[in-house]
């Protein structure tokens, strides 16, 4: 039986881009940080706040991820906020684009998408 989700894995092209990213601006606590020396990869872990995590990984010149048009695969990561406008301002404050807060017309929450360094598309969910 599933029990929830472990993590996920984001592979990223710059890692101090994303490092910065992911624990400055997001506020994601630093569990572990490891360089693979036999990969050229730093593997970082990162905690959200349910007690999931995310992996940071580096490798040397990743191919890009095919965002647009949508591809098959993982679409993106949602995150729950208490407040959408307050965290799409903090957002916008710390020079992140922010796409304009929509409407899910089947459970009648409130959404927003912006994108990581690499483009990977991220949602904030209003719980």
């Amino acid at each position: 039986m599933l029990l929830g989700i472990h993590h996920a894995a984001i592979i990223c092209s710059n890692y101090e881009v994303s490092k910065s990213f992911y624990t400055q601006t997001l506020g994601l606590k630093i569990l572990a940080e490891h360089y693979r020396a036999d990969r050229a990869s730093w593997k970082l872990d990162l905690l959200l706040p349910d007690g999931g995590q995310l992996e940071l990984f580096s490798f040397p010149e990743p191919p890009k991820r095919p965002s647009y048009p949508e591809a098959c695969g993982l679409r993106h990561l949602a995150f729950k906020v208490a407040n959408i406008e307050q965290y799409q301002g903090y957002l916008e404050e710390n020079a992140v684009k922010t796409e304009a807060i929509r409407m899910d017309e089947y459970t009648g929450k409130r959404f927003l998408f912006f994108s990581d360094p690499d483009g990977l598309p991220i949602e904030l969910y209003e719980t």
